[in-house]
């Protein structure tokens, strides 16, 4: 699933043509992307928001926060 936000230079630039291969093997939600021709474009758009969402993590997205240990819920 993509964001359609679009990605900086930097999170582009850290998208290197093996991630694109390796990510271009379709999962299975993806299947109608086979042979689409459409395989590499979508792996490159999603690892490039990956590395957009890395580099430029959003602080209201609590998927995407880094919490320290002090920040976690206590245990009974």
């Amino acid at each position: 699933m993509t964001t359609q936000k679009q990605p900086s230079p930097e999170a582009l630039d850290n998208v290197t043509e093996d991630n694109v291969e390796t990510r271009s093997e379709l999962l299975p939600e993806e299947a109608a992307l086979k042979g689409s021709g459409m395989e590499e474009v979508a792996a490159e758009v999603i690892l490039a928001e990956s590395e957009e969402r890395t580099i430029h993590p959003d602080p209201d997205d609590a998927q995407g926060a880094h919490r320290q240990s002090a920040e976690t819920a206590d245990l009974p």
